[in-house]
């Protein structure tokens, strides 16, 4: 799958659900409190990840009433493709560049 970027906020909720596995929004939320001073807002975070679907970056299983998320791309992968994002414009495309830097 080709995806773009995650946010930094999407990515803080990728590494929430890598970390715990399938959650719900509230207990997402409630782990991105315990890392942050600014307090993030359960709404927030319930748009975020509801847009996080749609981009293909979460799974949703509504079959029970309280709905459970997970993660829809793998960890590795999101963390190879922005190493690659990121070689590609700091340093042209040169990893042995990033390595000697």
């Amino acid at each position: 799958m080709s995806m773009g970027k995650p946010t930094e906020s999407e990515l803080d909720i990728l590494q929430v659900l890598w970390a715990d596995g399938p959650s719900t929004v509230r207990s997402v939320n409630e782990r991105l409190n315990a890392a942050v001073v600014k307090e993030i807002g359960y709404t927030t975070t319930l748009k975020l990840m509801q847009l996080m679907v749609e981009k293909g970056l979460l799974r949703r299983d509504t079959s029970s009433r309280t709905h459970v998320y997970a993660a829809a791309v793998e960890e590795q992968s999101v963390k190879r493709n922005l190493l690659q994002q990121f070689v590609r414009r700091t340093f042209r495309g040169s990893a042995a560049d990033l390595v000697i830097e």
